[in-house]
């Protein structure tokens, strides 16, 4: 089969690999839509030690189950594979499992590929009236869905529900989508980048700025760097909550002293729930997370590009979506 390959910094090679083979329990998946996540360009830069090379990346993937009894059936595949058997999955809390993986991390390869093979846990059945880039939004929309359920959830009841969402990337709108779908109404993202700020802007469900100076009961940082752990400090209202689901860099920007003082809550929040993500699925079955099309599509054969742009900034979408079959 195909593949794009991380083969070191920078260096992605569309190639013949391997065939995908399912394991027992498992279903062979033909990939129709695969998104490029923040995580994938981490390590593309060579900043996550998680992914050495050489390496499939991607893990944000929709497709069509190949053989066995549910032959042809449209799938959204959860990437997180969990033993289902510790305290952490017996509790629903499976995202921290210790033995969990997850396509696109050693052992598992990734999904910029024209296969993967994946447990039948690990499918959600998806409509004919959504299309595969849709239900490839899925997994990233999952990842803020839950970010935005665990803020809410720490948030004093008597607080405003108003929020502050810092990045415009996929996860920073998913996150504003999320927030709309919890009846949180007045939502704000701040994008630095001035393409992407503008590309935002059409959306009504939040407002997109370059900077704020106002207060905020949650704060979404959905970037995860100092400046931006910095801002988050800054902006949350006291009593406030911040939840941070970037991973942009390990160290800096908290105020400690602030969010002692004015008793912030800081939340840290990885990945998804099993319930989460068919809860995530679900909305966007039933359209309650918007028309979803803030993606760009390309050929899967065109990634080194598409990541060479977004490396520099030249890519307005929040979302790539790569298709296997050119």
């Amino acid at each position: 089969m195909k593949a794009v390959v991380y083969q070191g910094v920078e260096t992605l090679v569309y190639e013949d690999v391997p065939d995908a083979t399912p394991a027992f329990g498992e279903h062979l998946i033909r990939i129709e839509a695969v998104g490029i996540c923040g995580s994938d360009m981490h390590a593309y830069l060579g900043h996550d030690a998680r992914r050495p090379a050489p390496l499939i990346l991607g893990h944000e993937a929709a497709g069509t189950i190949v053989g066995g009894p549910r032959d042809g059936a449209r799938v959204t595949i959860n990437p997180l594979v969990n033993c289902g058997v510790c305290p952490a999955c017996k509790a629903g809390r499976e995202n921290l499992c210790p033995d969990r993986q997850i396509i696109s991390m050693p052992p598992r390869e990734g999904a910029f590929a024209q296969f993967v093979a994946m447990p039948e846990s690990n499918l959600v059945e998806v409509p004919d009236h959504v299309s595969f880039e849709q239900a490839a939004l899925a997994e990233p929309l999952a990842v803020s869905w839950h970010a935005v359920r665990l803020g809410l959830e720490a948030l004093h009841p008597e607080m405003d529900r108003q929020a502050l969402v810092i990045g415009g990337g996929a996860i920073g709108v998913a996150a504003a989508l999320a927030l709309n779908a919890a009846d949180v109404q007045d939502v704000v993202i701040v994008e630095p980048n001035a393409a992407r700020r503008a590309y935002l802007q059409r959306f009504d469900a939040f407002r997109a700025v370059e900077a704020t100076t106002e207060s905020f009961a949650l704060v979404i940082d959905a970037v995860g760097y100092s400046a931006t752990r910095a801002a988050a400090s800054q902006l949350v209202a006291p009593g406030g909550v911040i939840a941070h689901v970037g991973l942009g860099e390990d160290t800096g920007g908290l105020d400690v002293r602030r969010m002692t003082l004015q008793e912030i809550t800081f939340i840290g929040t990885y990945t998804y729930t099993a319930e989460d993500f068919r809860n995530t699925a679900q909305a966007i079955f039933d359209g309650r997370l918007g028309a979803l099309d803030w993606i760009e599509q390309r050929a899967l054969s065109d990634a080194p590009d598409a990541f060479r742009e977004l490396r520099s900034g030249a890519v307005a979408a929040p979302k790539i979506i790569l298709a296997p079959w050119d």
